[in-house]
């Protein structure tokens, strides 16, 4: 079906080094690669990524797992608001013509904006949790856990329409929320819920025929062994100029999928 599929595989590759050097970066780089480079539907896109972050995130919750360091609480808490938004949303966008216009409108715009709002996150995450503290302070056990279920479902429609934002700010919402848990226990918890909120919408994506499946193949095998070398080069790279870069990266794509 494809003819440049070593090209998919490169970018899968590229895209594992980033997420394995940061953290973050999966969905908010693979998407826009894919819709802008590539020429894929945005549906199609966002679909086969959300499969693609599905299976690289069992590997990461597997080792978080194993290392004690996944919050299962804050997992349910959050895939009880996520998964039944996921369905939904996912029921609203099966009513659209998937392959027209206004589903691929709806996807750019609601990607563009995850993409500002994640490189928003990349960037002032410390005057973000400066101000909250500040401001806001610790809630109590029923307010965390209501906004806690409220975070999923949001993050549940943004996901399923756009593949981004279980990352960089879920981490972001989590710190806000939980500030005595350690930060491992937070990415852990955050690595854990993206399985399941990915896993749901990807199937729903795959019942309503937006899955690329020879495309998710390719992507796959460039991101596993990219993902194990970036882990190992993390700590020879500046996080601060990393994460500034891919910021730099994301709004860029954001302009051109919004404007």
């Amino acid at each position: 079906m494809h003819a440049i599929n070593s090209l998919y595989a490169l970018s899968g590759f590229a895209v594992g080094m980033l997420v394995g050097m940061t953290g973050v970066g999966g969905g908010s780089l693979m998407t826009p690669i894919l819709i802008l480079l590539f020429g894929i539907h945005p549906v199609t896109a966002v679909g086969t990524d959300l499969l693609y972050a599905a299976a690289t995130k069992s590997a990461g919750t597997l080792v978080h797992g194993l290392g004690r360091t996944v919050e299962w609480r804050i997992v349910a808490r959050l895939a009880a608001g996520s998964v039944p938004m996921t369905a939904v949303t996912l029921f609203v966008l099966s009513r659209l013509e998937l392959n027209g216009a206004a589903a691929g409108s709806l996807v750019s715009a609601v990607l563009g904006g995850a993409l500002f709002a994640t490189a928003a996150a990349l960037i002032f995450r410390r005057r973000l949790i400066a101000a909250y503290v500040r401001y806001v302070g610790e809630l109590d056990e029923r307010r965390t856990r209501a906004l806690t279920i409220a975070m999923g479902g949001l993050l549940g429609i943004v996901v399923s329409i756009s593949s981004v934002g279980a990352g960089a700010i879920g981490v972001t919402a989590l710190i806000l929320l939980y500030p005595r848990l350690p930060t491992q226990r937070i990415v852990g918890s955050d690595i854990a819920h993206a399985v399941p909120l990915t896993l749901a919408a990807g199937i729903g994506h795959w019942l309503i025929g937006s899955i690329d499946w020879p495309l998710l193949g390719s992507l796959l095998l460039g991101s596993l062994p990219g993902i194990v070398i970036g882990s190992r080069m993390a700590a020879r790279v500046p996080d601060m100029a990393l994460r500034i870069a891919l910021a730099v990266t994301l709004v860029v794509a954001g302009g051109r999928l919004v404007f």
